[in-house]
């Protein structure tokens, strides 16, 4: 990793488990200052007192933040400023699913996966960006956790609702490539597509049962390996900018 990240400050929201958590733990052993939010930060909490246990050269801090709540959002930023100056690197990682189709889905599972997806991310990056700005920080960064989904949409009509908000964050994700080339800002942004991870995502999407025979379908990524294309992306020159990367499993079809 490059020095000019090391003491920086890096957001990454969603980082109580999964890929999220471990892109804080990774980002705090590079020499980051992680800021980590979610709903329930006793786990985010757990990985700040390990690496300081362990005398990581980063640190992990937690917030409690519903991303579903703009305000929330605002007041977690204030605090980043307050406590921290401002946020040099957005890991936009909270995403959520529901069982539910397009012809036959509830209206509250749709939107619970567009705030979390689409307007949260919005927010978070604008907010970020806004963040950089303000202290003429010219080579941040925005990373977001898309998904294979983002770019291929499959039979199974569970992930039809989810596949197109991940639309959306391909969509945005050259939106705000666009509009920082024309204000002449060095700020990237990246997205990151992974296929079948094993986490916890399909548990919490489809029940215990269902999310573990999801995951016995094929020998899926662990959370390490798209931290590993995060870090890459991360660490490229600052003239590069890593638009999109797309990582599955050897064995995945699609």
């Amino acid at each position: 990793m490059s020095d000019r990240w090391v003491g920086r400050v890096a957001l990454v929201t969603g980082a109580s488990a999964g890929i999220g958590a471990a892109i804080a733990k990774k980002f705090a052993q590079l020499g980051l200052k992680v800021v980590g939010c979610a709903r329930n930060i006793d786990k985010i909490k757990a990985i700040g007192d390990e690496l300081q246990k362990f005398k990581a050269s980063g640190s992990v801090h937690a917030i409690k933040c519903d991303v579903t709540q703009e305000k929330e959002i605002l007041s977690m930023f204030k605090e980043i400023k307050e406590k921290y100056g401002g946020v040099d690197v957005c890991v936009n990682n909270a995403g959520v699913n529901h069982t539910t189709s397009i012809i036959d889905g509830k209206t509250e599972d749709w939107k619970h996966i567009y705030e979390v997806n689409v307007l949260a991310l919005s927010v978070c990056t604008r907010e970020a960006v806004k963040s950089m700005r303000e202290r003429n920080v010219d080579d941040g960064h925005i990373i977001h956790i898309n998904s294979f989904l983002g770019h291929k949409v499959t039979s199974r009509s569970a992930s039809h609702v989810y596949s197109a908000s991940k639309y959306a964050v391909t969509a945005l994700t050259e939106g705000v490539r666009q509009e920082l080339r024309e204000i002449k800002s060095h700020i990237r942004v990246t997205s990151i597509s992974p296929g079948l991870v094993k986490t916890e995502f399909a548990y919490r999407a489809y029940g215990q049962e269902a999310g573990q025979k999801f995951y016995e379908t094929l020998s899926g990524l662990q959370a390490d390996d798209i931290v590993d294309a995060v870090v890459y992306a991360l660490q490229a020159p600052p003239h590069v900018q890593v638009h999109d990367i797309l990582i599955r499993p050897v064995e995945q079809e699609l």
